[in-house]
């Protein structure tokens, strides 16, 4: 503790702590139901104009508390492969990882306006710069830390021209030592638009309730599936055309469950259904969607996989060790290396399983050189619940949404499911 003691103060503590919570707020205040565009745009912008003007130890600590305020959930997985003792080590590991991260930008910065002399703030235009281009750091392929994301709810915009503008300003304020400087940030101005929408008439999203433990227990699976069908039964005489169901609700290889995939095609002919299941080609598994429509079974594989929850992103000679020591043998599941896209009732949809909807490459653009017009999504939250984690994907989303104007359709175990709007639409 006294050698801690020599390389933080309590007010290095206090200050990381303080801009950390600023810049994280905007989570809890969605998962309480208390969001307001004028708080998170204010809390957003006093957090990063805070965090300029500090130097490494501070940001260290800031990194630290990000890193902990905005993941801490991720260890919540371990109870579900029976490592409670793995819980607190892993979410203090994020923690200081991020730390790392954070204190490094801030070391360079001030290292490299120590060594080299100019007429600019050369240790705050290379922190502002990091932060800018720290939504491109993707640690094994995870890459949920995007600072611009506490204005996806505020009064300022989330395009990267328009965070640009927000930390121009507050290096001109710093350098100036002028706060006026601050009131450049309006040129970032953009309406504020939440995003969540009411569900269309004629869709039916279904948002199920199963734990993580009775989903994978067999003798529950009977008692699961006339559920669902029950559910889908219900949709048909609400006159719905179009079903959507969670990630992997039919949690084996439905490709070889014929009795179910008889029952399923049967139902099509009322109603389309959009299905998440797994697929077994024969050497590896497959998170996939399966789209029901009439006479026609399409099959979308997931493409980008959930770090160490889906694929082992560690050299080969680790991998293997981990999954046989920590995962009973398991072995990973295939990604696809093709995006899906498949039309219902003459509308285009692009496929996204969890994850990966949080992920830019999803948004790519089409074979005609458009980004997804609409977006069917499958989730399954249990992993992480209670928890916000259900809150930081859906404002992800809505980030997404917003800036390639994707309109969002969202089934999910074990949070709520939703429609994400986008302005254009």
């Amino acid at each position: 503790m006294n050698k801690i003691r020599q390389y933080f103060s309590t007010f290095d503590i206090i200050r990381g702590f303080l801009i950390a919570f600023l810049g994280s707020a905007f989570i809890y205040l969605n998962y309480w139901g208390h969001s307001h565009p004028f708080i998170t745009t204010i809390f957003g912008v006093t957090s990063l104009h805070l965090l300029l003007q500090e130097k490494e130890r501070t940001w260290f600590i800031y990194g630290f508390f990000t890193g902990l305020f905005w993941f801490w959930w991720i260890g919540l997985s371990f109870e579900h492969y029976k490592m409670i003792w793995a819980i607190l080590p892993v979410i203090f590991f994020i923690a200081f990882a991020y730390g790392f991260i954070f204190w490094f930008i801030a070391f360079l910065a001030e290292k490299s306006e120590s060594k080299y002399s100019t007429p600019f703030p050369t240790a705050l235009v290379i922190k502002a710069l990091a932060i800018l281009l720290l939504s491109y750091l993707h640690p094994f392929g995870f890459d949920w830390l995007k600072l611009e994301l506490m204005f996806v709810e505020s009064y300022l915009g989330i395009e990267k021209w328009q965070f640009s503008i927000i930390l121009f300003a507050s290096v001109l304020a710093h350098w100036k030592k002028e706060l006026l400087w601050l009131f450049l940030v309006l040129f970032a101005y953009q309406p504020a638009n939440t995003n969540v929408s009411n569900i269309p008439y004629n869709v039916q999203i279904i948002t199920t309730h199963t734990s993580v433990k009775d989903k994978w227990n067999t003798s529950l699976h009977s008692a699961q599936f006339d559920a669902l069908f029950k559910t889908i039964d219900q949709a048909i005489e609400q006159n719905k055309t179009l079903i959507i169901l969670p990630e992997s609700v039919f949690p084996l290889f439905l490709n070889h469950s014929q009795p179910l995939i008889d029952k399923l095609q049967e139902k099509a002919q009322k109603i389309a259904i959009v299905t998440g299941g797994l697929y077994w080609d024969g050497k590896v598994p497959h998170n996939s969607t399966y789209i029901f429509n009439k006479n026609k079974i399409s099959v979308a594989h997931k493409v980008i996989l959930v770090p160490f929850g889906e694929r082992n992103p560690l050299p080969n000679f680790l991998s293997d060790w981990v999954n046989q020591v920590f995962y009973d043998g398991a072995i990973d599941y295939q990604a696809s290396s093709k995006i899906t896209d498949y039309i219902i009732d003459r509308k285009t949809y692009r496929n996204a399983i969890c994850f990966e909807a949080t992920s830019e490459k999803l948004y790519e653009k089409d074979k005609h050189g458009n980004y997804p017009k609409n977006m069917i999504v499958l989730s399954n939250n249990g992993w992480f619940t209670p928890s916000t984690e259900p809150t930081l994907q859906k404002l992800l989303l809505q980030y997404y949404s917003k800036k390639y104007g994707t309109t969002i359709y969202h089934a999910v175990n074990m949070s709520e499911s939703y429609v994400i709007k986008s302005e254009a639409y």
